[in-house]
């Protein structure tokens, strides 16, 4: 496994991303891109939708924390948010929905490719759990070390741009941004839309659930 300054290394030298002192290794959020963290049953509900698009949807960063999705996105994303969901008209609606932005931290995941043959089960599980689909699969983490919290369900690639890939509201209007298929970044705008329709309705579905079963354990009133 390597160490914590060789995980360091790795996003500084192979990204250009910058984190911060400290272990376990933090990536500095606000700097190359911000990050929507979104419910993982109601953010891989999302994928699904978007990647039956094909195209760049399948391109740009996803993380995977303890239940939670983290959508790397555009930096600045994080202040056109609140106004985002005004015009999307989620405004009124009290949504599972941070973004983290400028000053914000993200647990850097494990680099592509580490530890192999450990943890591939727990992250399998997680997806599972979270209702993802049969495309969508977890990059494995090794068991020891401080980096075990997070791990890359699709990992930002060396050597490649990978800001270029990320979902933005300049893409907003465009062919490649609302299919992302072209050589544009992906819509901001339609991703979004999007993860908060999945977010509403796992919430929905949650309170029908639970109305269903108060329903089932009161006794019937005949008047």
């Amino acid at each position: 496994m390597p160490s914590d300054d060789e995980v360091r290394l790795w996003y500084e030298n192979a990204l250009g991303w910058p984190t911060v002192p400290g272990v376990p290794v933090r990536l500095a959020v606000g700097v190359r891109f911000d990050v929507l963290d979104v419910p993982a049953e109601a953010g891989c509900a999302a994928l699904e939708r978007l990647e039956r698009s094909g195209g760049l949807w399948r391109g740009f960063p996803v993380a995977l924390r303890n239940g939670r999705m983290l959508l790397l996105v555009a930096a600045g994303s994080e202040e056109e948010l609140p106004g985002l969901l005004e015009w999307l008209d989620w405004g009124a609606l009290e949504l599972d929905l941070v973004a983290i932005g400028a000053g914000g931290l993200m647990d850097a995941p494990w680099p592509p490719g580490v530890g192999a043959d450990a943890g591939a089960g727990a992250g399998a599980d997680a997806l599972a759990g979270a209702g993802a689909g049969p495309t969508t699969r977890p990059l494995p983490l090794g068991r020891g070390g401080s980096q075990g919290a997070a791990m890359w369900l699709r990992p930002p690639e060396p050597g490649h741009e990978a800001e270029a890939s990320l979902p933005t509201l300049s893409a907003m209007g465009t062919r490649s941004g609302a299919r992302g298929d072209g050589d544009g970044p992906p819509d901001l705008v339609r991703l979004v839309d999007t993860v908060a329709t999945q977010i509403h309705r796992v919430r929905l579905r949650r309170s029908d659930a639970v109305t269903a079963v108060r329903a089932d354990g009161q006794p019937l009133a005949f008047s």
